[in-house]
């Protein structure tokens, strides 16, 4: 292929345009980011200009300029505007190359190949395009599973801290009712009986420790800098020292287990113990004068049924007592985390009755 720059010296005139030509052709080029469709215009313009000059030779060097733009545009717009830019310049080059072709300086072989040349470059801006999206969809993506997690952490804590709070609630209540209940016993028979009342003054003090205990392993679990207590949590394996610690604080109890016993889910095992425990403490408050108490377990092949029922006078809901506290709302929940449910009211007799149910596989 010849040289395209056959530009005629001794006009100075078109020496002068071509120069200019060739710096609008680089120049307009440092604007191709803000503007790349009119950049690629302004580039179109100024390389017809020598055809207003009728030069044999239309092209020049920085022609080359316009294949610079095709992948521009092409790195920056999707097909429907890129292919007919692309187009536009081959457009160009066909005319640009009638006279060259005319006097022989070039052959069809040749301009099939700068076509091949700016289609080659079309191509590999479009793939820069695809592949720039390509990454700032993972980026986005990436961006959007990070909120996602944020989200699901938050959740998480928050269902935590709703886990602890019911804990605290039923140790803490449990524990004290226990202590006030053995503390008016003993200072019932402080007088008649020193020594029943030191013993039952001596209970008070266990009872203490143990609910301090249990709180203190709860808070380490809230601490980040230190680690929480891997004391195994309470469980049906428990029930009778509870059941022990109700008779001994003047509960009537009677604790009986039917069906086949099988292993439970540690959350499962951990939400009886504590339905229990939560009802025995209601039936302290709440259920006035008892005489018996009656605590079932009862295993089935998909789920262990809890029933506490008392013949109290008084209700052994909390709900229905001012300042009575969340007694059934924390056992509702419990259950509920593990898709059990719970049933609570008057008995068929008389007295109060607190009906949970747990599924087997402790699924929420």
């Amino acid at each position: 292929m010849v040289p395209f720059l056959p530009l005629y010296a001794d006009d100075a005139l078109r020496l002068i345009v071509m120069l200019l030509v060739s710096i609008v052709l680089c120049f307009s080029y440092l604007w191709r980011r803000r503007f790349p469709l009119p950049v690629l215009a302004v580039m179109l313009v100024a390389a017809c200009v020598p055809f207003l000059l009728d030069a044999d030779n239309a092209l020049i060097v920085a022609d080359a300029m316009l294949v610079l733009s095709v992948y521009n545009v092409a790195s920056r717009y999707r097909w429907p505007v890129s292919v007919p830019a692309a187009a536009a310049v081959i457009c160009w080059l066909v005319v640009a190359v009638q006279d060259l072709l005319r006097l022989k300086w070039v052959n069809i072989g040749d301009v099939g190949v700068l076509v091949v040349v700016i289609a080659w470059v079309w191509t590999w801006g479009t793939l820069a395009r695809v592949r720039r999206a390509y990454i700032e969809g993972l980026r986005e993506r990436t961006a959007q599973l990070e909120r996602e997690q944020a989200a699901l952490a938050q959740v998480v804590a928050a269902t935590e801290r709703a886990r602890i709070a019911r804990e605290m609630h039923d140790v803490v209540s449990h524990g004290l009712t226990e202590v006030v209940v053995l503390a008016d016993a003993a200072a019932s028979t402080v007088d008649a009986d020193p020594a029943q009342a030191q013993t039952v003054m001596w209970r008070v003090r266990d009872t203490g420790r143990s609910a301090l205990a249990e709180m203190r392993r709860m808070l380490d679990v809230l601490r980040d800098d230190e680690p929480g207590s891997h004391a195994p949590q309470p469980g049906i394996d428990r029930l009778p020292d509870l059941i022990g610690q109700a008779r001994e604080a003047g509960l009537p109890v009677e604790f009986t287990v039917e069906g086949t016993v099988v292993s439970l889910p540690a959350g499962v095992d951990l939400a009886v113990f504590r339905v229990v425990q939560e009802a025995l403490t209601n039936v302290r408050k709440h259920a006035g004068t008892v005489s018996q108490v009656d605590v079932r377990l009862d295993y089935g092949d998909e789920a262990v049924m809890v029933t506490i029922s008392d013949d109290g006078t008084g209700s052994s809901d909390a709900g229905d007592v001012p300042g009575g506290g969340h007694g059934l709302v924390g056992m509702t929940a419990r259950a509920a985390a593990y898709g059990g449910t719970v049933q609570a009211g008057p008995g068929p007799t008389g007295g109060f009755t607190v009906s949970v149910r747990l599924p087997v596989g402790g699924e929420s």
